[in-house]
């Protein structure tokens, strides 16, 4: 085991010791995903060895404390040998151990590599999130030792299960939306069933796969449970008042769900422009599909509970039992990053259907449809077990992103309550804000309590000026900063029209 040893000098450059294994950063002085700190050697710590092999590989360093530095190890060169060893025998795999001296003290490092396979420690399955060592059980267990086959819960067949139990109504809308989608050819949506879920891959040689039942087979539940969406309103945490609950085929549950949500348990706000009738939801369908869509595409199937959504006179909340990518991050999941479906089978039917997006795009529609029309954004926070999306409503916009006195503005400038007011459509409320005033482009977007000044030109003060109902103080000078707007007799119209309504 000589070979799986190195005494590194103290003069050594620390970036040539980081990349002795080749795949670690700089060292850091704090703790995350590839490394690990321990002031003392406990054969325990094999876990975390297991750790790190199951996911990214890492290094553990002995003799450091919490905060990183060298507190030194005893039996340093005992150690050197038996630690390597000691992870051949009860893991299975070798590692790398260093031995280096800093400020006078022995520090050892162990360097692990990912593992291909899985590796176990006496039975247990350990793995390494962010900056903690998590044992897997249940579901998650499960996942891992697929992944690590190159395998996917949704790719495994479901002995018993016959194409002819399928619902042909569900495959054939499913070749309408792929025909208008034209993400397959014609001559591939002609195929007689059988022979198109076999070019999907959504057959072995054992019977379909989980994700053909899910996808077309009237009642999914006889086969997974929990495969179905529930909904409930709230007016307190613990104070439900009714529920719903969607079942039947994946491709038609999201659909459904909408149609409940906003017959039952979002209230429209009515208005109008001009003899037009406009009914405004305190969510955009854009928003909710988009949730709705990736709850149903990445949930853990394995789990057997539901995706709930909790309706409130404020918000609205969607619980998802997912498993997060790892390492997750909230800046991670609202930048630019790759798609990876926990079930590739269904999201390649979706995708095929039109309804999801291949570039990992759900998030952004999410986001930018709540900018679209002056919402704050989704709030995304993972849990054990799962992950929640909560949008909050117009109502709850106003109460926290605007003060007193801009309240007082809105309400000084126009008969009515400010939760009336943002109900409206973008344009209508534009024009309940402003009133008799002539404000400045900021005062109207601080009026209006939004705080992304690209979504208040485009959604709001432009398309005012373009359909007559607002003007500039100083049309020859558009770029001044002593530039107002004010109501044009239509836009005065239209005020006055938006009083009788509300009053």
């Amino acid at each position: 085991m000589k070979k799986n040893k190195k005494i590194i000098d103290a003069e050594e450059p620390t970036g040539e010791v980081a990349n002795v294994a080749g795949f670690l950063p700089p060292p850091s002085k704090r703790e995350h995903q590839l490394v690990e700190w321990k002031s003392t050697w406990r054969d325990d710590y094999l876990r975390w060895v297991c750790g790190f092999a199951n996911a990214e590989g890492g290094v553990l360093e002995i003799g450091r404390d919490d905060q990183g530095q060298a507190v030194g190890v005893a039996h340093a060169a005992r150690l050197l040998e038996e630690i390597p060893n000691k992870v051949r025998d009860v893991l299975g795999i070798m590692v790398d151990v260093h031995l280096r001296q800093e400020g006078g003290h022995d520090v050892l490092e162990i360097h692990v590599e990912p593992y291909p396979s899985p590796v176990s420690y006496k039975g247990e399955y350990h793995y390494r999130s962010g900056s903690t060592k998590q044992e897997l059980r249940g579901a998650a267990l499960s996942h891992f030792l697929l992944k690590k086959q190159g395998l996917h819960w949704d790719a495994m067949p479901l002995p018993g299960a016959q194409w002819t139990d399928l619902d042909a109504k569900v495959l054939q809308r499913f070749r309408r939306l792929a025909l208008r989608s034209q993400r397959l050819s014609v001559e591939m949506l002609q195929e007689p069933d059988d022979s198109l879920l076999d070019k999907l891959h959504l057959t072995a040689a054992e019977g379909l796969k989980r994700a053909a039942v899910l996808l077309f087979h009237p009642d999914p539940e006889r086969f997974v449970g929990g495969a179905f969406l529930k909904i409930g309103f709230f007016e307190s945490d613990a104070d439900l008042r009714y529920q719903d609950e969607v079942h039947g085929d994946l491709l038609s549950q999201v659909g459904k769900a909408i149609d409940i949500l906003k017959a039952k348990y979002l209230r429209a706000w009515i208005s109008y422009e001009g003899l037009q009738r406009i009914e405004s939801y305190p969510l955009p369908d854009a928003a909710l599909r988009e949730a709705l869509l990736n709850a149903v595409v990445h949930k853990d199937y394995a789990s057997g509970a539901p995706i709930q959504i909790s309706v409130y006179p404020n918000k609205l909340m969607v619980w998802n039992p997912a498993q997060q990518p790892q390492p997750w991050t909230a800046q991670r999941l609202l930048a630019k990053h790759a798609s990876t479906p926990v079930n590739p089978d269904l999201a390649s039917i979706f995708f095929r259907a039109g309804m999801i997006e291949s570039w990992g795009q759900g998030i952004e529609r999410m986001v930018q449809a709540c900018n679209d029309v002056g919402l704050k954004i989704p709030a995304f926070v993972p849990e054990d077990g799962g992950f929640w999306v909560t949008f909050s409503f117009a109502q709850q916009l106003i109460a926290e992103n605007t003060t007193g006195s801009v309240t007082g503005s809105v309400t000084g400038s126009a008969t009515g309550s400010a939760p009336a007011m943002m109900r409206l459509p973008p344009i209508s409320r534009l024009v309940w804000t402003l009133g008799g005033a002539e404000l400045a482009p900021s005062e109207i977007q601080q009026r209006l309590g939004l705080l992304h000044r690209p979504t208040f030109r485009e959604n709001y003060l432009r398309p005012a000026l373009q359909q007559g109902l607002l003007e500039m103080t100083l049309p020859g000078k558009p770029a001044s900063r002593l530039q107002r707007y004010r109501l044009t007799p239509s836009g005065k119209a239209l005020w006055l029209g938006l009083q009788q309504k509300t009053d």
